[in-house]
């Protein structure tokens, strides 16, 4: 399982220039490669050498830092070519699409930079890395990080690490081969009910509310809303730094409540049932200003980190399918549309059961979990006669 770790960088008076300037160069070399690219059909990363690799020399590359730049081009046009496919970008015609079909594909100033273990080495003890830079070799680069991260860095760094600048600020962002816990058998399933109002709810009691997070986003849109009738250039400054705080404050609580859910599991030796919400944004049809807090909340981001910190501690899970959860009662079975009072009030009109929607919800979920699991494991090989 990969997962990924941050340092910061903490050069001195030269050496950030040098690193700097590095980023400068590999993506102003990145955005040339990519003129040819497009020029040329883009052909495959083999033919794209050698059309560019000695030029990419002659700019002051090194051998490696060359191939990655050439790489790093290849994968944005394989990128942008799956998302062609798959209609990310509107159908053939739209303007968003007609617009990445007619030009190359381009590359910040401070786009992230790639180095393997040729071009980089890390001193852990020391708490330094030696860096290749367009100015030569930097042995002696301070970084921080928190002590968990050292840790996972000393004992599962492996591949390749990006140099990035943030802000005026240099990070290193270091692959990590975290390998998975053994799965155990479940005594059970926790189903998790995921919403706007009530972020998680979960079959065990745990209830993650959304009204602070809610309440957060609202004020940041009026304020975003402020700084954009101004339009000047310390608002647009002002807005970026607006919009990475409000990321990190959302990925955090993201964090926080997979972490209780996946814990919980682990503790009561359960399973974790999730629904499958991929497309629902397609799939659901809301008012204008429901819109805005569907599309602004992090479905996706969510689940990927109950699924990775599940795999990490060996926790079972299963996705299933949450069509009319909140409609069936937990109880009986009973699907009915007037089961769902409100919001959050469920009241089974076959069997009189009186319960939170949500809760409702999760323990629905926790018992299609338990199926799924018992039906993946079920031998489908037919009976000897």
């Amino acid at each position: 399982m990969k997962i990924v770790t941050q340092v910061k960088l903490m050069p001195d008076a030269v050496q950030a220039p040098a690193l700097l300037a590095t980023l400068r160069t590999v993506n102003e070399a990145a955005n040339w490669v990519s003129a040819v690219a497009f020029e040329r059909g883009v052909p495959r990363e083999y033919e794209l050498r050698k059309h560019t690799y000695a030029q990419l020399k002659a700019r002051g590359l090194g051998a490696q830092a060359a191939q990655h730049v050439i790489k790093k081009v290849r994968d944005a046009y394989t990128t942008l070519h799956a998302n062609l496919r798959a209609g990310n970008l509107g159908r053939p015609g739209a303007k968003r699409r007609t617009k990445a079909e007619s030009r190359p594909v381009t590359f910040r100033p401070d786009a992230a930079q790639p180095y393997d273990d040729r071009c980089l080495s890390w001193q852990y003890d020391a708490r330094t890395v030696s860096i290749w830079t367009t100015a030569g070799r930097l042995k002696t680069v301070s970084f921080v990080c928190s002590p968990a991260a050292l840790k996972l860095l000393q004992e599962y760094r492996k591949g390749e690490s990006d140099l990035i600048e943030r802000d005026g600020a240099l990070y290193l962002i270091a692959t990590c081969e975290v390998p998975e816990a053994e799965q155990y058998e479940p005594d059970g399933f926790i189903g998790v009910d995921l919403g706007i109002v009530n972020i998680a709810t979960t079959s065990t009691g745990y209830q993650a509310a959304g009204r602070a997070l809610n309440r957060y986003r609202k004020r940041q849109l009026a304020l975003r809303a402020k700084l954009q009738a101004k339009g000047t250039q310390s608002a647009r400054r002002r807005l970026k730094a607006r919009s990475r705080r409000e990321t990190r404050h959302v990925k955090n609580t993201n964090h926080v409540i997979a972490k209780t859910i996946v814990t919980e599991a682990e503790r009561t030796s359960r399973g974790i049932s999730l629904e499958e919400l991929k497309g629902i944004r397609q799939r659901v049809r809301l008012r204008k200003p429901q819109r805005v807090a569907l599309h602004s909340w992090a479905f996706a981001q969510l689940g990927d980190f109950i699924v990775y910190k599940a795999k990490r501690a060996g926790v079972p899970l299963v996705f299933v399918d949450p069509a009319y959860s909140s409609r069936q009662c937990a109880a009986c079975g009973h699907v009915d549309r007037l089961n769902r009072l409100s919001q959050a009030r469920f009241a089974c009109r076959s069997c009189g059961v009186v319960a939170h929607a949500d809760r409702n919800a999760s323990h629905v979920l926790a018992r299609r979990g338990e199926h799924a699991w018992t039906a993946g494991r079920e031998s489908r090989v037919p009976a000897t006669p």
